[in-house]
């Protein structure tokens, strides 16, 4: 079930309990208000026929009106016998006014009507009086009776009554109608929230289109449109976007990462693959020839062997491999790069200033393995007379150690990609044909794995200084 129709059923169940609730109470308070209204006439109506009872010289009677009044006046003697009343009622028997009194009669609507909370709406004060109820053959009448006092005794009644044909019919008419409407605002409510949902949810289906495109025609270069309101669906067209760039990063990543790597790794393939065939055909070679192709075939086996062992590093690190720390002294292990390092010079000077005892937390092979890199690049591109210097010194929580040389140095356009895979800067940085061009990548690798930082600074013709940034142990 599509997340477009589970909305519309759950608006519609929503509506379905609404509507009923509201036609209900659209009933009740229609219904209360009719007849509440004609009670509020009718206790009116009798108090100013009282009044104006009392105040006759002659004793109580009704002023005759003309007829056919909407409001009816009927006068009762205090033994309860009826004495005037106004014209159009004589059809109409007379009541007991007494039994009206005590019987107190309730409202002339249903019992259904009764169940509006009484917060709605308000009923009218039967001031002293009391209503009742009148039914002939022909319709509802609904009558009130006030008692009428004079010299501090009863002297009868009056009774106002009207007739409920009218608003009877009208309400009977209702309970047929508003089913219908009801269920007509249900069904236009149902196919408003199917609309509604479609609109609500047509970005999403833009999306769907998209990466259903996208993954047909493996094209990273598209995007998803977004929406100009920048609510939910706008941030989430955002993020999903965001997501194609860095995806399509990636693989433009993972395949210069291929290309570059398949290119690397054919050289000493094919090196080695000539010198066998070299081997294998040329039996009668001299001495020298044959030696001279064994070298190049250890050499080769090496430098492909170091590249592999690079490639595989790489790869635990792009998995998300976590180098195991423990607290150890950096001091040592530079001193011990240090003298490694003495056996890669071809001639030039390499010294240890500064140097000062630190202790880091970390793994001694990899912190090795980058100080070892930093300063055979260092070697690799420094003339035989110049110099290479090593350094160790405390910089507030951290420790900061400085490979420094005098060699061709990098060209600034150059220096922002130094840290990427098989990039090479120049011919002249590519005289070396043992390097794999992965060492400053990994070297960043094991930084990072180290929460430090690495950087290069450098000026062509000058030399070049390798910076690394590591925190301080601060355990004993």
């Amino acid at each position: 079930m599509s997340i477009r129709l589970r909305l519309a059923l759950c608006y519609g169940a929503l509506f379905a309990v609404i509507i009923p609730l509201l036609t209900f109470l659209s009933y009740a308070i229609h219904a209360r208000g009719q007849y509440d209204d004609l009670d509020r006439a009718l206790v009116v109506s009798a108090g100013h026929a009282a009044a104006e009872a009392a105040t006759s010289a002659s004793g109580p009677h009704l002023v005759q009106g003309k007829g056919d009044l909407e409001i009816a006046l009927r006068l009762y003697s205090p033994n309860g016998i009826l004495e005037e009343s106004s014209l159009g009622t004589e059809v109409l028997t007379s009541v007991n006014p007494r039994a009206v009194l005590r019987a107190q009669a309730g409202p002339a609507y249903d019992a259904l009507t009764q169940l509006v909370p009484p917060l709605l709406t308000q009923s009218p004060s039967p001031a002293g009086g009391a209503f009742g109820l009148l039914v002939t053959p022909e319709q509802r009448w609904r009558l009130y009776v006030l008692p009428l006092h004079g010299t501090g005794r009863a002297s009868g009644s009056i009774e106002a009554l009207t007739p409920l044909g009218r608003e009877d019919a009208s309400i009977r008419g209702f309970p047929v109608a508003l089913p219908i409407v009801g269920l007509m605002r249900l069904v236009v409510a149902l196919v408003g929230s199917w609309a509604i949902a479609g609109n609500a949810l047509r970005p999403i289906a833009k999306m769907i289109h998209t990466a259903q495109s996208i993954a047909l025609s493996r094209d990273l270069s598209r995007r998803v449109a977004t929406p100009s309101h920048r609510d939910e669906l706008g941030q989430l067209a955002a993020t999903f976007n965001e997501m194609l760039a860095s995806i399509e990063t990636a693989y433009q990543t993972q395949q210069r990462f291929v290309a570059d790597a398949s290119h690397e790794l054919r050289a000493p393939l094919t090196a080695i693959q000539g010198n066998v065939e070299l081997l294998r055909r040329q039996r009668t070679m001299s001495e020298a020839d044959r030696e001279e192709a064994l070298v190049e075939l250890e050499r080769e086996s090496a430098r492909l062997s170091r590249l592999v062992a690079d490639l595989l590093m790489l790869a635990r690190s792009d998995a998300g491999t976590f180098l195991k720390r423990c607290p150890l002294d950096l001091d040592a292990i530079i001193l011990d790069a240090f003298r490694e390092a003495r056996h890669l010079a071809h001639g030039q000077v390499l010294q240890l200033d500064p140097f000062e005892p630190a202790r880091v937390e970390g793994d001694e092979d990899r912190l090795k393995q980058l100080l070892l890199i930093l300063l055979d690049n260092a070697l690799k591109y420094t003339p035989s007379d110049g110099q290479v210097t090593l350094g160790l010194c405390r910089r507030g929580t951290d420790v900061e150690v400085r490979v420094r040389d005098t060699g061709i140095g990098i060209a600034p356009e150059d220096l922002p990609h130094v840290f990427e895979r098989f990039y090479r800067a120049d011919p002249a940085r590519n005289r070396d044909l043992g390097g794999t061009g992965l060492g400053l990548s990994i070297a960043r690798w094991i930084v990072e794995q180290h929460e430090g930082e690495v950087r290069l600074e450098s000026q062509p013709g000058l030399g070049t200084t390798a910076m690394v940034r590591l925190p301080l142990c601060l355990c004993p």
